[in-house]
């Protein structure tokens, strides 16, 4: 994998005395979409927390653009160009759609306010909903519509990554399709890099272009998401799809080496 610009090496993260992730290791190349996958409990959403600071690892080292991250400040972390984007979006649910899309931009400078309008400006391009509910109280909106603002507030702060947790959760098909569409378009036309993690396996490996499988807190596997698409154990456990031979195993084989 070349151009890496996010790099987990041997990372262990804990609640008290319970261990989420165990020696967890990933790149995410410059520009890609790469995705975790994993059950619920598995620790994917604690891979993202550890990452943006919002938790300590106990081990290990977090490189971004080589240098390492790990152990500083959640604001720090998102003034260098890393967002956010937490399950069940944490919008501020009394602020209006507007307001909401303001407090993503605090880490701008003062002096940044046309464009922050003009960057308004262009979200409101991708989700024309947001910008007829501007004056709205977010906690109004749907939950596809609070998923929109969440990935809109997060556009404001400018990233160069952008950590997207279960952004299809209690969606219809039709909406996680629609937002995965406008993901897909954020890290096209914006260069953005992504890293999702996500229970809908169908979905994640549809739009993502790397993927790794989490089990119990550790990698088990990982490949281009053209690949692991066909694989047998990830196409019975994870894309309900039963190969008419020999069934698959959870016995996970690991791989000896990172890419």
């Amino acid at each position: 994998m070349t151009d890496v610009i996010l790099q987990l090496n041997n990372v262990e993260s804990a609640y008290g005395p319970v261990k989420a992730i165990r020696g967890v290791s990933l790149k995410v190349a410059r520009g890609s979409i790469v995705t975790v996958l994993g059950a619920n409990g598995a620790g994917k959403s604690t891979i993202l927390k550890t990452i943006s600071g919002i938790i300590d690892p106990q081990k290990g080292s977090i490189l971004y653009h080589g240098e390492p991250i790990q152990k500083q400040d959640p604001a720090w972390i998102v003034r260098q160009g890393i967002a956010h984007v937490p399950e069940g979006r944490e919008i501020f649910p009394l602020l209006t759609v507007r307001e909401n899309l303001l407090m993503g931009a605090y880490t701008r400078p003062l002096g940044d306010k046309a464009a922050v309008e003009q960057e308004i400006e262009q979200v409101y391009g991708y989700f024309p909903i947001l910008q007829e509910r501007a004056g709205q109280p977010a906690g109004q909106l749907s939950g596809g519509q609070q998923q929109m603002l969440a990935i809109s507030r997060a556009l404001l702060a400018r990233p160069t990554i952008m950590l997207l947790d279960e952004p299809s959760l209690g969606l219809s098909p039709k909406l996680t399709h629609e937002i995965f569409e406008i993901i897909k378009r954020i890290n096209r036309e914006r260069g953005v890099t992504i890293l999702l993690v996500e229970q809908n396996a169908r979905v994640a490996l549809k739009y993502a272009d790397y993927g790794y499988v989490l089990e119990v807190g550790r990698i088990v596997m990982e490949d281009p998401c053209s690949v692991l698409r066909e694989k047998e154990d990830v196409k019975e456990f994870y894309l309900g799809i039963k190969d008419s031979g020999v069934r698959g195993t959870r016995r996970w084989k690991k791989k000896k080496t990172w890419r």
